[in-house]
């Protein structure tokens, strides 16, 4: 079977492997080695795969990448909206990959100016990164499609760059409304060119989805 993900697991027992391989993965060490808040003060482009997390200001990003690497101050967690504003990246299991965490958008509190310089710097660096393999795009599952987030899908097939649709936050709706939502973003997944089909629903509070999500992105490591 080749490196293509949970989609690609035609048995139980390639699943599982793959859900090992996501483990050992995200067992390794990972820490911060950059930080960029222009264009050309991104780190040189190498043979390491790139995975980048971006969504919504409040959506859980910074909780996820802390659930997704077992560290509970890796990425800092934010009471106030968009207080990332830079590109992080962060060194995976030596080498082996990067995490690069986005700056959060559409958050009401931004100035147009910041708005544009960040999308600005999130297309430029997006179009510009031949070792990005996928952006996963964070999606609220409490709340509806917004107009940010279909602009980042909009920015994102502009970009030409592979992006899979990951929700957050599955622990804090009812049955019913988890349901709806993923059938809304599993919509938007078919519709979108770019897009991965598979949705990968997350909580960073019980775990669900996590070794799911892990197992995706050690396929993308190993790719």
């Amino acid at each position: 079977m080749t490196a293509g993900g949970l989609l690609e697991a035609r048995t139980e027992a390639e699943r599982e492997a793959l859900i090992e391989a996501g483990r050992k993965l995200f067992a390794g060490p990972c820490r911060f080695f950059y930080a960029a808040q222009s264009i050309d003060q991104l780190p040189p482009v190498t043979e390491v795969p790139e995975v980048a997390l971006c969504g919504r200001s409040n959506v859980g990003k910074s909780s996820l990448m802390n659930a997704l690497t077992g560290q509970k101050a890796l990425a800092r967690v934010s009471h106030t909206p968009g207080r990332t504003r830079q590109l992080n990246f962060f060194d995976l299991a030596e080498g082996k990959l990067t995490l690069v965490d986005m700056p959060g958008y559409g958050y009401a509190q931004a100035s147009k100016a910041v708005k544009a310089d960040w999308q600005g710097l999130m297309f430029d660096f997006l179009r510009g990164r031949p070792s990005l393999r996928r952006v996963l795009l964070l999606m609220d599952c409490r709340v509806e499609t917004k107009p940010a987030d279909r602009a980042a899908m909009q920015l994102l097939g502009e970009a030409a760059v592979a992006y899979q649709f990951v929700l957050t936050k599955a622990d804090s709706v009812k049955p019913a409304q988890r349901e709806k939502r993923i059938e809304e973003v599993q919509a938007l997944a078919r519709k979108q060119t770019a897009a991965h089909p598979l949705v990968i629903v997350t909580s960073s509070e019980t775990g669900e989805g996590i070794p799911e999500l892990r197992a995706e992105i050690a396929a993308m490591a190993a790719a």
